[in-house]
């Protein structure tokens, strides 16, 4: 499933990489214009679909505004209230400089590589594990 806006500034796309955890993968600018819509895809994801772990790619943002860093404050309480973990995906200063000037970074779990984001995840109970080797 992909969100966008009618003006294309930022574009969200939805998959499932592994069980019972979502991807939210952000390209564009998120700012005042385009939060909204992160916002939406967020909440949808946290109090509708439920996944025990949520991801959100923005290795792809190109701006980072005050609007999108209050968006991501805001996923992060309501992943908390929700039980959802929390993982911003993002190796690229345009992401990570808002966040450490904004003193936010400490709040989240932040992994520099999808990879990393997905070996980190933690097994849970309905998740496949590999068979023990005898």
């Amino acid at each position: 499933m992909t969100y966008a806006p009618a003006d294309d500034a930022i574009s969200i796309e939805l998959t499932e990489p592994m069980p019972e955890t979502t991807l939210l993968r952000v390209d564009g600018e998120v700012d005042m214009l385009t939060s909204p819509s992160l916002r939406q895809a967020i909440s949808g994801q946290i109090s509708g679909a439920r996944p025990r772990r949520l991801l959100i790619d923005l290795d792809g943002v190109e701006f980072l505004g005050t609007s999108g860093l209050a968006a991501l404050v805001e996923a992060r309480t309501e992943a908390l209230a929700g039980g959802v973990e929390l993982w911003l995906v993002c190796s690229n200063r345009q992401v990570l400089r808002p966040l450490e000037i904004a003193g936010l970074i400490e709040l989240f779990q932040v992994t520099h590589s999808m990879s990393e984001a997905l070996s980190s995840a933690r097994p849970g109970p309905n998740d496949e594990q590999a068979p023990k080797k005898d």
